[in-house]
């Protein structure tokens, strides 16, 4: 049975002996895997595999320090309003000729060695953070050691990164002053986490609105959690047993809403007769569920894009400041805000 070899100690002699080809065929595989055939590339590549082979980088991009792969930091994989944000990276860096992977951020402390190794042995050109945390432990003098770096929609300024996300003060304030318009003055927001500057925005958003219209903050109309569906059901929960209870809810997801949207209907309310709600985000289930959910929509596709243009220029060596790159949000009007219905929500 044939032994695998260190990753250490395999060599390009071993993936060709394993191949059965010569060490030229190899590197030619390796280094313009367009000049060999189909049936020669898949025997190399299997053998690279089997004997532990590790180039890290192809020779040619060696030469200039490249490996012309990024590395994007995703807070939670499993939430969909990242993935539109994604394929504008991927798209982007596909055309530029780089390969884009994926860390998930959600248990980041028992991956942080990994982060680290890829950044160490050189095996990634650069990263792009789509939330505010860094996935090791780094302070200033340590990101100066680090690869070039973008932040997407989130906006961390101690990190110092050329960033790009939207006002999300502005948002907020626009997503809840409609609610007033609509007549509404019990106004709740199902606000996300405290320590994540975004949810901190929106949640100033909610408040200023409130205040511009003469409104006392009622912190029991404010329920803070995570973006995930229960936190959505268990906010509406907590809500309904208000003395009075809200006719209207902001809440900092889409994800959030739609949880609240499916606990009002195992409590029998109607929406938006006995609750108007709005989102954040305008993710794709937005639009299919029911009632349709009104939002704030983001250029999800476009802030990825222009993240990796960011990167790119960096990589390229030119000097990009730090910072934010505001994109524009619009608020999308659907069937789950509608009229404060006096004959139900008697003020």
């Amino acid at each position: 049975m044939d032994q695998k070899k260190d990753v250490a100690t395999a060599t390009m002699k071993d993936v060709a002996d394993k191949a059965g080809v010569s060490t030229a065929t190899v590197s030619r595989t390796l280094m313009n895997p367009e000049k060999v055939s189909a049936a020669t590339r898949k025997k190399v590549e299997q053998a690279v595999v089997t004997v532990g082979y590790s180039p890290h980088a192809l020779a040619r991009n060696l030469k200039r320090h490249e490996t012309r792969t990024i590395l994007t930091i995703v807070p939670d994989i499993c939430d969909p309003f990242f993935s539109e944000i994604f394929r504008g990276i991927e798209e982007t860096a596909a055309e530029h000729g780089y390969l884009v992977l994926i860390g998930d951020c959600a248990h980041q402390r028992q991956k942080e060695k990994t982060f680290v190794d890829l950044f160490l042995t050189k095996q990634i050109d650069g990263m792009l953070l789509l939330g505010s945390d860094l996935p090791f432990d780094a302070g200033k003098e340590e990101q100066r050691n680090l690869p070039p770096m973008v932040m997407a929609n989130e906006f961390a300024p101690e990190l110092e990164l050329p960033t790009v996300h939207i006002d999300n003060l502005t948002a907020a304030f626009e997503a809840v002053h409609y609610l007033q318009q609509l007549g509404h003055q019990r106004i709740a927001c199902i606000a996300g986490p405290e320590h994540m500057h975004l949810s901190r925005y929106r949640l100033q958003g909610y408040v200023q609105a409130l205040r511009r219209s003469g409104i006392t903050i009622d912190n029991q109309y404010i329920f803070q959690g995570d973006f995930t569906y229960e936190t959505g059901v268990n906010g509406l929960i907590a809500l309904m047993k208000h003395p009075l209870p809200p006719s209207a809810i902001f809440c900092h997801s889409d994800i959030m809403a739609l949880g609240v949207l499916s606990q009002a209907k195992k409590m029998g309310l109607d929406i938006p007769r006995d609750i108007s709600v709005i989102g954040f985000d305008d993710i794709a289930q937005a639009r299919y569920c029911w009632p349709p959910l009104t939002t704030v929509a983001q250029p999800r596709y476009q802030i990825g894009r222009e993240a990796m243009l960011l990167l790119l220029e960096q990589l390229h060596g030119n000097t990009v400041r730090s910072g934010s790159r505001l994109m524009t949000s619009e608020l999308v009007i659907r069937e789950s805000s509608a009229a404060l219905n006096y004959s139900r929500n008697r003020l």
